[in-house]
């Protein structure tokens, strides 16, 4: 049963949407031509989402590598990376029935009124599994691991229930929310917390930089392709890069900002006609007062300028960071990749004000590195748990932005 599921899982986002999306439709009652298009433009929008960050990461590789080759000596720890965290969470004994159980506990949920979130977001069940997985490594209860999945799955379509309303004003994605855990379990709270924190101080509260207002003051300037322009050359000349690299990073950057809202609008097309068709549905089913919010990928709100263009400036801070965490011992090669995935929440939550963003997005990933770097020894135990080989200690930035997985973490380290 592992083996077929995680086969199913391995197909990925880009393909396993038009499938589930359509076999929605069908169920939505919405004809056969209609379900089969809404299916293709959400994949055929998502694939263009993951390209286009491709080519993001692509293009900022050269900083990545230059600061890569002056990392130095004390750096211990590895880190790994979260594909490979989420590959051998899949490993755990309870993998493949614990997100069948959470597939069915949903539906049970949905028609029971106790939630109005249908997550589609399967391919992420990895924000379960690997808490589950550290638990279980941690004590070797399979019971407990099995346990601690299944609760976070419920607790995830709560959550997300609770983001949906602010996630369709800010991002304009109706009949969607954000069901992907790490985000908005740690990042979203964060972010609302701080922006509080920011209101209470005078001076700080009343700055607003946010892009539409960039935008309408300095009109061409405040365009996003001009801007990604400037994000980049700006890196380029950071790093060192030759004068060709400085104006490829520039070009590369603006590229980003002007395709990720394009590449969200053909994933409209698709998430519009299934919302119409969930709301009718719903109706007829259960009531005029039932709507249903498909619960998707942090990945669909990749195409706001603000987390963009603060993903790009976290990229050198998360490197000085390395430099002055206090007993540092990994090098965050790996949080580089995942830093384009923890704005966006952020975003959402300081309305996007690029000032507050940015600083708060800064704070977010100081804790990020520090966490990951306090936790290695329960990384290094889950990964061997779940045996995979690895020489010395490892960790991921997982350790440290999974809430779930700081609070076992945390328990661990003072009780264990």
């Amino acid at each position: 049963m592992l083996s077929v599921v995680q086969g199913i899982m391995n197909i990925g986002a880009a393909v396993m949407l038009p499938i589930v999306m359509c076999i929605l439709c069908l169920i939505f009652r919405m004809g056969i031509g209609k379900s089969i298009r809404a299916g293709l433009m959400i994949g055929i929008g998502f694939s263009g989402l993951v390209m286009v960050i491709t080519a993001l990461m692509a293009t900022v590789d050269p900083a990545i590598q230059y600061y890569k080759g002056r990392q130095g000596g004390g750096f211990t720890t590895v880190d790994v990376g979260w594909a490979a965290v989420g590959a051998a969470s899949w490993a755990a004994p309870f993998a493949a029935p614990a997100v069948l159980i959470i597939v069915v506990i949903n539906i049970i949920m949905i028609a029971l009124k106790w939630t109005n979130v249908l997550n589609v977001d399967i391919w992420n069940y990895i924000h379960f599994l690997i808490p589950g997985s550290l638990a279980y490594a941690l004590t070797g209860n399979i019971w407990l691991g099995l346990a601690i999945v299944i609760v976070l799955g419920v607790v995830t379509l709560f959550i997300a229930q609770l983001v949906a309303p602010r996630w369709q004003d800010y991002y304009g994605i109706e009949g969607t929310t954000c069901s992907t855990l790490s985000f908005i379990s740690f990042a979203w709270p964060v972010g609302i917390v701080f922006n509080k924190l920011i209101d209470r101080i005078p001076g700080l509260r009343r700055i607003d930089i946010s892009m539409e207002k960039v935008g309408e003051k300095l009109g061409f300037f405040g365009d996003p392709a001009f801007i990604g322009v400037i994000v980049g050359v700006f890196l380029g000349l950071l790093t060192h890069q030759s004068w060709q690299g400085v104006l490829t990073m520039g070009i590369g950057i603006a590229t980003a900002l002007v395709l990720l809202p394009r590449m969200v609008s053909v994933m409209m097309e698709g998430l519009s006609t299934v919302g119409e068709g969930s709301q009718a549905f719903m109706k007829r089913r259960l009531g005029e007062d039932r709507e249903l919010n498909i619960g998707m990928d942090v990945a669909l709100a990749l195409g706001d300028p603000t987390a963009i263009t603060t993903t790009v400036l976290m990229i050198p801070l998360s490197i000085v960071f390395a430099f002055i965490i206090p007993g540092m011992t990994y090098f965050p090669v790996g949080v580089l990749t995942v830093i384009v995935y923890m704005i966006p929440m952020i975003a959402l939550a300081s309305r996007g004000n690029l000032f507050r963003t940015l600083i708060i997005s800064a704070i977010f990933l100081f804790f990020v590195e520090w966490l990951a770097n306090i936790f290695a020894p329960e990384a290094t135990a889950m990964m061997t748990t779940m045996g995979v080989h690895v020489d010395g200690m490892v960790t991921d930035a997982f350790f440290g932005y999974n809430l779930p997985n700081i609070i076992i973490e945390t328990i661990h380290h003072i009780f264990g």
